[in-house]
């Protein structure tokens, strides 16, 4: 975490949190989800619109990926500054890429270790990895398969609907924040 973030925290400590303007996609891509993006349905909906801008600014997106974080009930925020801005995920918390050499990082760059390859009924594959679990990239499918050619990886079976629960994740934090306060 940056420090600025830190030093915002410490001066501005009761912020509400914010839910429903940020989202990452499958393909590890971070959106910015406005009044009319929200308006159009949930993030993971596919509905036209609902996924909202795409950020494509550098900087930006460093920051976000610097500042990604998960709270006790496995829902991932950027922290902004005193504010927290939980993200509607596509599909996980972490996107895998994944080189010829079986190395593997998320889209947040950060480094991590194979520990298991799961695929689920659709034949997507996820990752758990030294630095948690996510999708691996559609891009780097084929490195997959290398990986498990070369270096001893295993395939495991999985259902899609079992790993938010398995791997403590919440695909939609807005949607649970909803619950909570109606409840």
């Amino acid at each position: 975490m940056d420090d600025i973030v830190r030093q915002a925290m410490a001066k501005w400590p009761h912020v509400p949190d914010c839910y429903g303007w940020l989202g990452l996609d499958a393909r590890g891509n971070w959106y910015m989800r406005d009044d009319r993006a929200q308006a159009c349905g949930t993030f993971a909906s596919g509905k036209p619109g609902a996924k909202g801008a795409l950020l494509q600014h550098a900087k930006l997106i460093a920051f976000i990926a610097r500042n990604y974080g998960v709270d006790e009930t496995g829902c991932w925020f950027f922290q902004n500054g005193p504010q927290r801005v939980f993200v509607e995920l596509e599909a996980t918390p972490h996107v895998w890429r994944i080189d010829t050499k079986g190395e593997i990082s998320s889209n947040a760059g950060v480094r991590a270790l194979y520990q298991r390859c799961l695929m689920d009924e659709n034949g997507w594959p996820y990752l758990q990895t030294s630095a948690g679990f996510g999708l691996v990239h559609t891009q780097d499918v084929v490195a997959l398969a290398l990986a498990v050619d070369h270096h001893g990886w295993t395939v495991e079976d999985a259902l899609l609907a079992d790993l938010p629960v398995q791997f403590h994740y919440c695909t939609s934090p807005q949607s649970q924040h909803r619950l909570t306060v109606t409840s």
